[in-house]
């Protein structure tokens, strides 16, 4: 699937070859170019605008979700973070040491499989969004 950079990036070159035979002279063809590159520069900004814009939104979404003195508003994101804390500790951690331990006593302990590939992107996501705040405050984005 193509996205708008993509049909951008495509079409820019051929602007660039009708702009050069359209003007022949270097210097109009050379402000032609600028104006092209302005129009694309700010659509990549109205995009940035919009895109800022949606997180700004989530953020104060958050905010309130997080305000809330109801654990069933405030307390789902711990809840969830919890919880992939466990699997992925049991899935590589506790499984297999106990698996291992229990080998050595001569039994046999069999852990459950984890779907580890609706898992972990969750939880890396939620790592990454963690991540990302760690970046801003060592940049000092936030006081």
């Amino acid at each position: 699937m193509f996205g708008i950079d993509d049909i951008v990036g495509a079409v820019m070159p051929i602007f660039g070859k009708i702009i050069d035979r359209a003007w022949p002279d270097p210097a109009e063809a050379a402000k032609a170019q600028m104006a092209l590159l302005q129009l694309q520069q700010s659509g990549d900004l109205a995009r940035l605008v919009a895109d800022t814009d949606l997180a700004k939104g989530q953020m104060a979404v958050n905010q309130a979700e997080a305000a809330n003195p109801s654990l069933f508003v405030s307390g789902w994101r711990p809840a969830v973070g919890w919880m992939c804390a466990a699997g992925v500790g049991t899935q590589f951690l506790i499984g297999p040491v106990a698996t291992f331990g229990a080998a050595l006593l001569g039994k046999t302990v069999v852990f459950p499989t984890l779907d580890t590939g609706t898992l972990l992107p969750l939880l890396l996501g939620m790592l990454g969004l963690g991540g990302m705040r760690t970046f801003e405050k060592i940049k000092g984005v936030t006081k």
